[in-house]
C-alpha cells in the first residue's frame, strides 16, 4: 500500500467520535474563511457567528444553498460584468457567481462546465476531487494502468478520476469518449488494470470486443459513476470478469460517498459533511428517512457550506462491515425537486412543509395531485398519533388554500403509513 493509500486508511478507520470532532473544528474555520473570502457566502451567511457553528444542530439552522441559486447568481454576475472591468483576479468572481474563495492564479487550475451553464473550479491541491479514495475502495494500487474513458472537456469527470488515481500513483490512459473500436484496441495492447467511466460505456466496449473477437484479460475492476448501475448490470461485469464498483460525486463538490467490497450502500467521504434533509426545507430527517441530500464541503478553494444536491437519499444504521466507520447512505433514490403544475399553478415541496408546521398535530404530510388533466383533484395526506378531529381537518384545509392558492382535501392518517421515499409531492394524475 503506497503512503496516500495508508493515510486513507487511517482516515477511514478512525471512531466516528474523532472523526465529527475534527470535523466541527474545522466548519467554523470553513464558514468563517467563505464569510471573508467568497462573495456569495458573505451575503448568504450575513450575520453568521462561524464560531458558534460547532455541532450538527447548528449547521443545521445555516440557510440550504441549492443548484438553483448558484446557476442563478453566476448568471446575473456575469450579465451584470463589463469586459476587463476588475482585470483577470476579479474574473473568477464574476464566472462563478462569487461562490469562489480563490482567484485564478495559484488557486485555480482549471474552470470546467456543466449543463446549465454552471462553471466549476479545479484546484492545485493533490486529489483536489478527493477521489482516490473511491478508487482505493475499488481495488486500485499504485503502479496500475487506469483506462480513463470519462470526457476530459468542458465536463471534469475525466480530470477528477485522473488527479485521484495520479495520487495514489496509478498511470492514466486517458481514452476520453466514443471511438468504440479505438478503445478495445487500446486495452488489447496496453492491458490496463482497470476501467473508470459509465457503465453504458463499458458495457458497450465490452460488447465491441466479443464482436471483434478481442480477449481483454487485463481488465479485473471499474469505477463507474455518472448514471445507474443496477445489480443485473453489476452481475454481467462480474460474468465477464470484471467487479465494478460505483461512486457518487458532483462537479460541485467532488466525491461524496463511495461504495466498498462490502457492497452495503455507499461510504461517506471524509472530505463533506452529509445531512439529510426534508425537501423543500433544511430541516434534518430522522435516520433512516429518505430527503435530499445537503452537503457541507471542507474544500478551502470553493467552500459551499450546506448545499442542496437535489438528490434524493437515506442513512443505514450501523458501520460498513470492511471497517470504513464514517456514515453510509444508500445512494441515488431519485430527486428532491418535485414541484408540480396544478390547476396551471406550481406548487412547491416547501410550501407543503409551510402548511405542516402550522399543526403541531401533524407529524408528516404528502401532497398527492389524482385525477386526469385539467380536473386535478388535490389531497393532503397527513399523519398524526392523534385521532381525526374535523376543525384541525378543516384549518389544514384553510391552510392549503393560504399557501398554495388551491383547494385540497385532507386524509388523516396513522404514523407510519406514508411510504419513506421522500416524496412530499406525488403526481398521481392518468395522462391517458
Amino acid at each position: 500500500m503506497s503512503d496516500f493509500a495508508n493515510q486513507l486508511s487511517v482516515a477511514e478507520t478512525r471512531s466516528q467520535v474523532e472523526r465529527e470532532k475534527e470535523q466541527f473544528a474545522a466548519l467554523p474555520q470553513q464558514i468563517a474563511h467563505a464569510q471573508k473570502n467568497s462573495i456569495a457566502f458573505a451575503d448568504i451567511l450575513r450575520g453568521v457567528d462561524a464560531s458558534t457553528v460547532c455541532n450538527r444542530q447548528a449547521l443545521a439552522q445555516l440557510p440550504v444553498t441549492r443548484k438553483t441559486e448558484l446557476l442563478e447568481r453566476q448568471q446575473s454576475t456575469r450579465k451584470a460584468a463589463t469586459n476587463g472591468n476588475g482585470g483577470q483576479s476579479a474574473l473568477a468572481d464574476v464566472v462563478f457567481g462569487g461562490f469562489n474563495a480563490l482567484p485564478f492564479g495559484a488557486g485555480v487550475r482549471r474552470v470546467f462546465a456543466s449543463p446549465g451553464t454552471i462553471y466549476e473550479p479545479e484546484g492545485a491541491s493533490v486529489d483536489y476531487w478527493r477521489m482516490a479514495r473511491a478508487l482505493s475502495a475499488a481495488g486500485f494500487k499504485a503502479g496500475e494502468l487506469i483506462h480513463n474513458s470519462y470526457s476530459y472537456h468542458f465536463t471534469p469527470a475525466g480530470s477528477m478520476m485522473e488527479t485521484g488515481a495520479h495520487a495514489l500513483g496509478c498511470t492514466v490512459f486517458p481514452a476520453g469518449t466514443g471511438q468504440t473500436e479505438q478503445q478495445v484496441q487500446a486495452m488489447a495492447e496496453l492491458m490496463p488494470a482497470g476501467y473508470v467511466g459509465t457503465p453504458s460505456f463499458l458495457k458497450i466496449i465490452l460488447d465491441k470486443a466479443q464482436e471483434m473477437g478481442v480477449a481483454l484479460p487485463s481488465l479485473t475492476k471499474a469505477m463507474v459513476s455518472g448514471e445507474a448501475c443496477p445489480p443485473s448490470l453489476r452481475d454481467w461485469f462480474a460474468e465477464h470478469g470484471i467487479d465494478a464498483f460505483q461512486c457518487y460525486a458532483t462537479a460541485d463538490l467532488g466525491l461524496i460517498a463511495y461504495e466498498t467490497s462490502a457492497r452495503e450502500g455507499l461510504v461517506v467521504d471524509e472530505g463533506v459533511i452529509v445531512e439529510i434533509v426534508r425537501p423543500g426545507t433544511g430541516d434534518p430527517v430522522p435516520e433512516g428517512e429518505v430527503g435530499e441530500l445537503v452537503v457541507t464541503s471542507l474544500n478551502p478553494v470553493y467552500p459551499l457550506i450546506r448545499f442542496g444536491t437535489g438528490d434524493l437519499s437515506a442513512v443505514l444504521p450501523g458501520a460498513c462491515p470492511t471497517g470504513r466507520t464514517n456514515t453510509r447512505i444508500k445512494g441515488w433514490m431519485g430527486r428532491a425537486d418535485q414541484t408540480t403544475k396544478i390547476r396551471g399553478m406550481f406548487v412547491h415541496p416547501g410550501q407543503v412543509n409551510t402548511i405542516a408546521k402550522r399543526f403541531p398535530e401533524v407529524l408528516k404530510a404528502r401532497l398527492v395531485v389524482s385525477g386526469e388533466m385539467a380536473n386535478d383533484v388535490m389531497t393532503l395526506r397527513v399523519e398524526s398519533a392523534k385521532a381525526s378531529a374535523d376543525d384541525v381537518i378543516a384549518k389544514i384545509s384553510d391552510a392549503i388554500r393560504d399557501v398554495t392558492k388551491l383547494r385540497g382535501s385532507v386524509e388523516w392518517l396513522a404514523p407510519g403509513s406514508l411510504p419513506n421515499d421522500g416524496r412530499v409531492i406525488e403526481d398521481a394524475r392518468s395522462y391517458k
